[in-house]
């Protein structure tokens, strides 16, 4: 039943949500992903800026990164390869790129209804845009609460159990005591704040890109000759010009948007919560640092999962025996020898922990609507996360995954429906910061030209 209507859920309604929104944006900003691209990274020198006492716009980028690259680029990839053919990764692309439209839309719009906190940090993401923007309280609460659920509860203890199994499995570790030592590390970042999951974040997710996109380089180095063949047998098989599966052209478009998706959360309204918290001089400006973040995760990152399987001899069109991280462990081992699958079970340890950073916070956030002073609540909250990680390590939660993938994808339906809610309002915005550029401006928020709405003045000092 679980399983049905979580097929439901991300094979029907959240593709059409989510690829239709995603055109819609693209269309409407006038391709507002390929007009800022090389902005992009103009944005990202300035983002390095750190205001005292606040978190910078790249430590909000590399927190939701965090959460972005993970098991999804890693066994996510291989499983859309082996169920949908290689055709799956040009799709992938695809969504990755409409993803990038939706997810500047949906960060800008939590900038701009972000509220100042009494310790000088800001909150915000989807509820808070929802009950200011367009005064959906109902629809805020259903969004706190599943998002509660979601992240802060089910994908975390999901993660331990990753974390703890992989080290058993490579390096013989006993399952509790990777639990006891998750807790240890993650009690001092938790306890820290987003300050601190945002300082940690800054060293732990470059090392972890970067590693795994070096690895990555040297197997393409190995084998270069052979990366544009392996280049047109995506495409190829994108258009069931060359399918390696049964189902077809259907099979690999369906595959390909449902991992790109479930990959880089675009639309999912999560990322919304971490981007809220920067310090910018205008909500576009993070809006633009965060579909950057989509680009790495799906155009980077799962495009190197993809040519690490597809250049190896261990991938056969049709064979689903292998799948999942055992078929990107045995590729890399095949490229670089036994320690390539060791690497991979490392880099799925730093992916796993930095999720569980940014699975709390989110979490955090959710309570934080609810209750902002009430601080016993949020101590008790960092307990009971800890206490899930502890537990999850040493079980098998599939039943866990099952039933936080289907509130996810609801999570997903409820943040859609505010966006396109409020979609005239995210272009206006846009129209706003375009206009400040042409005049040769630095652009900044003027709370005055948007008098109308409910924002906080104070997060936004002229």
């Amino acid at each position: 039943m679980l399983a049905s209507l979580s097929d439901f859920l991300w094979g029907k309604v959240l593709i059409v949500l989510l690829v239709g929104i995603g055109v819609y944006f693209t269309v409407a900003s006038r391709f507002v992903q390929f007009r800022y691209f090389g902005r992009m990274f103009a944005v990202l020198k300035t983002a390095l800026h750190h205001e005292q006492g606040h978190v910078s716009s790249f430590q909000a980028l590399v927190v939701s990164v965090a959460g972005r690259v993970g098991g999804g680029n890693i066994a996510g990839v291989a499983v859309a390869i082996t169920l949908g053919g290689p055709g799956a990764v040009f799709w992938m692309w695809v969504i990755g790129l409409m993803g990038m439209a939706t997810s500047f839309f949906e960060c800008s719009l939590a900038q701009l209804y972000k509220r100042y906190e009494p310790d000088g940090t800001f909150r915000g993401g989807p509820a808070y845009y929802l009950t200011r923007g367009i005064n959906q309280r109902g629809l805020a609460i259903l969004y706190s609460v599943l998002l509660l659920v979601t992240f802060g509860f089910g994908f975390n203890a999901v993660q331990s159990y990753v974390v703890a199994t992989s080290l058993h499995d490579s390096f013989g570790v006993p399952t509790w005591l990777s639990g006891a030592i998750l807790v240890g590390v993650l009690g001092f970042v938790f306890f820290g704040g987003i300050q601190r999951i945002a300082a940690v974040a800054e060293v732990v997710v470059p090392v972890m890109a970067v590693g795994y996109f070096a690895a990555a380089l040297l197997v393409i180095g190995l084998n270069l000759s052979a990366v544009p063949g392996v280049f047109v047998e995506i495409v190829r098989s994108a258009f069931g010009l060359d399918s390696a599966v049964g189902g077809g052209l259907g099979v690999a478009i369906m595959q390909g948007v449902k991992r790109g998706l479930f990959s880089n959360e675009a639309g999912l309204g999560s990322a919304p919560n971490v981007a809220a918290v920067a310090y910018v001089p205008h909500p576009a400006n993070q809006g633009i640092v965060q579909a950057f973040s989509v680009f790495i995760d799906t155009l980077v990152m799962c495009t190197c999962t993809a040519l690490i399987i597809l250049l190896s001899d261990v991938y056969q069109a049709g064979d689903a025996s292998v799948s999942g991280i055992a078929l990107t462990q045995n590729a890399l081992a095949g490229h670089l020898g036994p320690w390539g699958g060791s690497f991979v079970s490392v880099a799925l340890v730093l992916f796993a922990f930095s999720s569980i950073m940014y699975n709390y916070y989110l979490g955090e956030n959710s309570l934080n609507y609810f209750s902002e002073e009430n601080r016993s609540l949020f101590t008790g909250f960092r307990i009971l996360v800890l206490g899930l990680v502890f537990w999850g390590a040493a079980q098998d939660l599939g039943t866990v995954f099952g039933f936080a993938d289907l509130t996810m994808g609801l999570l997903g339906v409820v943040n859609l429906i505010g966006l396109l809610w409020m979609s005239k309002l995210a272009l206006r915005l846009l129209r706003d910061y375009d206009g400040q550029l042409k005049a040769g401006q630095t652009p900044r928020l003027n709370p005055e030209d948007f008098a109308d709405l409910d924002i906080d003045r104070r997060a936004w000092p002229t």
